[in-house]
């Protein structure tokens, strides 16, 4: 018999433009950053919010996805608030940002700074 193994989904799904900005973000890196982490901090009024830094080492328990610009990292304590989410990069005249389509998200506050699951 012959065990086959096949690779898992990865946990959050990156845009094309998701993945340019990280690759601008770690041409600009500091020296010791190996990556860029994600992670869902409590804050904000609906009570957990997007946080997007640089990471000098890896946590095991993380989750990582190779891009064509580095290593994204999604935060262990975060997956279970983040799978099947897609991250987006969206720029306009007025705002920049990270922006993102989560369907474990229950509400959001009216400014869009937290969500809730």
């Amino acid at each position: 018999m012959t065990t086959r193994t096949r690779q898992r989904p990865a946990a959050l799904l990156l845009t094309p433009a998701a993945e340019a900005r990280i690759a601008l973000l770690m041409a600009r890196a500091p020296e010791d950053a190996i990556g860029v982490k994600l992670s869902t901090p409590r804050r904000g009024c609906s009570g957990l919010a997007y946080s997007v830094d640089y990471v000098a080492s890896a946590d095991p328990l993380d989750e990582r996805i190779e891009t064509a610009g580095g290593s994204f990292f999604v935060d262990a304590g975060s997956i279970l608030y983040l799978i099947g989410s897609t991250m987006d990069w969206r720029e306009d005249d007025f705002t920049a940002g990270f922006v993102f389509e989560n369907p474990n998200a229950k509400g959001s506050c009216g400014c869009g700074e937290s969500f809730m699951v």
